[in-house]
């Protein structure tokens, strides 16, 4: 096999390698984004009729088909235009290699445990809040416009920062990892016609920004003291503090398991059946605190 052979082999596979990355991230992003889904299923839903109008020699579909495919394209960038943007921009703030930090058991708990005493108080207190948690997606660009905090969090700092008096309590607050990053954070609204027109603007803006990214937004009514998340573009309203704390456990896990070595020691990590005990005692003890 001569140098020009292995090169030319190398070539082809770099090329198929690129191009099935390409289709993995882009798939990855509108999987995030929920008014692309329904622009992809369109699109589909075109395409399959106007081969079904070919099978059963249907001509006045296909016809008006044909003229569909030929304006489509740019008709959905016209009418689309605001959701093209919002996906181009995620594909500019995701991040190639996951979140900015995979967090240890110990350190999921006790953010689910600051996080949780700090709602409690609010929703007592009805006093409304914005927390949004970055995951794979990055909020740069959010996070670029808020006052920047870079604390740890405590459910203290979480109370004052939308205590009524506070300057920052209109914003959102911004968790990256185990950290609140910035406070005052203004987020795009929701303009999805299904919500419900009695909901305010945090709503709003928590379904906004999981709609157009896999944050984790909690909200608190100031008029009703009710919490609810917002996740993959659906906003989970009034739960329960049990149905709360369970939903934040859940969706702040790793989404894929950690594999050790076979001559790895206890000390290096512990392994996904340890792993997976020790939360369902984490859960017990905050259901305990509780």
């Amino acid at each position: 096999m001569t140098l020009t052979t292995v090169w030319s082999l190398f070539t082809k596979i770099l090329d198929i390698c690129i191009v099935w990355f390409l289709f993995y991230f882009i798939l990855k992003n509108i999987r995030n984004n929920v008014k692309m889904i329904l622009i992809v299923k369109g699109v589909l839903l075109v395409i399959l009729i106007e081969i079904l109008s070919k099978v059963l020699n249907l001509y006045t579909v296909g016809l008006l088909l044909e003229y569909v495919l030929d304006w489509g394209p740019l008709a959905i960038i016209v009418i689309f235009q605001p959701e093209i943007r919002s996906m181009l921009e995620s594909f500019g703030r995701t991040q190639l290699l996951g979140r900015h930090k995979i967090l240890t058991v110990d350190e999921r708990e006790k953010l689910v445990t600051e996080i949780m005493k700090a709602v409690e108080f609010l929703k007592k207190n009805r006093i409304g809040a914005l927390i949004v948690i970055e995951r794979d997606v990055s909020l740069q660009e959010y996070i670029g416009r808020a006052t920047k905090i870079y604390a740890d969090i405590s459910s203290e700092l979480l109370s004052n920062l939308f205590y009524p008096n506070s300057p920052l309590h209109d914003g959102g607050v911004i968790i990256q990892g185990d950290r609140i990053t910035c406070a005052g954070a203004v987020f795009r609204t929701s303009m999805s016609p299904g919500l419900n027109k009695k909901l305010g603007t945090r709503h709003r803006a928590a379904l906004g920004i999981a709609e157009e990214s896999d944050a984790l937004a909690l909200v608190v009514s100031e008029e009703n003291g009710r919490i609810s998340i917002a996740y993959e573009g659906e906003l989970h309203y009034n739960l329960t503090l049990d149905e709360f704390r369970m939903t934040l456990m859940d969706e702040l896990k790793p989404k894929a398991e950690v594999f050790y070595g076979s001559d790895a020691t206890e000390s290096e990590g512990e392994n996904h059946e340890e792993i997976r005990q020790k939360d369902m005692k984490i859960v017990c003890k905050n259901l305990s605190l509780y």
